[in-house]
């Protein structure tokens, strides 16, 4: 007959095979599971590898691409906007080499530019809506009318300074003097609203706007403001464009907002990879497009129609 004694070593017998059995177990499991492991950080290198070594080789292939337009700019663009003038504006997020690129692609095309004014953080915040709509009002031309659907600030300020700034495309004539010109431009730069430098400001024919990757167009609806003002240039002047970079295409980016409004986007030209060569020569031919009565939509962000647009015939 087994003694107590007995069953309860039994017991204590089994209960040691059994953690003896799962210690066993469990070192046999960890050391596939770490088999297992090290296998798939050895394929996920090799796919990095694979992919860096593809990402890298695209880059060399658009680098190569923006060389190759920049030295071909001359012939594509040569002529394309001879004795048209063009003033060019920019947003606090534009970058530099945006705007010095796309300057030189004008300035290849044969365009005169007139002026670069900058745009200020203050022009663009919805919260300064009410200073700018005062600042605008009191320095209207004598016999002058804005239009009476410019409510918002950013078609305001686009109504007003497309009036004294582009020249009337019905007969290549200013519409407003000297004088008064100066007095808008002064006192918006008085008011903080914009910056230019000592160069006067001339009229132009065309408008190009420069915005940068859309980081802030939500704050304080700046993309919406953006947007609403390139709309007001065109509609006092010849023809407009709005490029940028590819974030700025996407809502509540200028870009985005001009190509998801019809009206806009049937008058806007936008162009949304303004940081590589061919986007600096797609703006230039934009605005031979806008003087044809065209508006598109090219790059390669969301809602872009066409990579670029064909060279205008001289």
């Amino acid at each position: 007959m087994i003694s107590i004694r007995q069953h309860a070593i039994s017991i204590a017998a089994i209960f040691l095979a059994l953690a003896i059995g799962v210690v066993l177990g469990s070192q046999t499991l960890a050391a596939d599971l770490l088999s297992g492991l090290r296998a798939d950080r050895s394929g996920l290198r090799q796919q990095l590898d694979i992919t860096s070594a593809q990402n890298r080789q695209l880059v060399d292939q658009l680098n190569a691409a923006d060389r190759f337009i920049a030295g071909s700019s001359a012939r594509i663009l040569g002529g394309t906007l001879a004795e048209r003038s063009v003033v060019v504006f920019t947003t606090p997020d534009a970058e530099p080499a945006d705007v010095e690129g796309v300057t030189k692609a004008l300035e290849t095309s044969g365009a005169a530019v007139t002026g670069r004014i900058a745009l200020t953080d203050a022009f663009l915040d919805a919260t300064e809506g009410d200073r700018m709509r005062t600042t605008v009002t009191n320095v209207i031309p004598a016999g002058a009318q804005l239009r009476t659907g410019a409510v918002d600030q950013g078609s305001l300020a686009g109504d007003l300074l497309g009036l004294v700034l582009l020249l009337d495309p019905g007969n290549g004539q200013p519409r407003s003097t000297p004088q008064e010109l100066g007095l808008v431009l002064e006192t918006m730069r008085g008011g903080g609203f914009l910056a230019y430098g000592d160069t006067p400001v001339r009229p132009a024919q065309l408008a190009l706007v420069v915005t940068g990757n859309g980081a802030k167009s939500a704050e304080n609806n700046q993309g919406a403001n953006i947007a609403r003002f390139t709309g007001a240039l065109r509609g006092r002047g010849a023809g407009a464009v709005l490029g940028g970079r590819a974030g700025a295409a996407d809502a509540p980016g200028p870009i985005a907002v001009v190509r998801s409004d019809a009206a806009l986007a049937g008058a806007v030209t936008t162009v949304d990879n303004l940081d590589r060569e061919i986007g600096r020569v797609t703006a230039v031919l934009g605005l031979t497009e806008q003087l044809n009565g065209g508006a598109g939509r090219y790059g390669t962000a969301a809602k872009a129609t066409s990579l670029t647009i064909a060279a205008a015939p001289r």
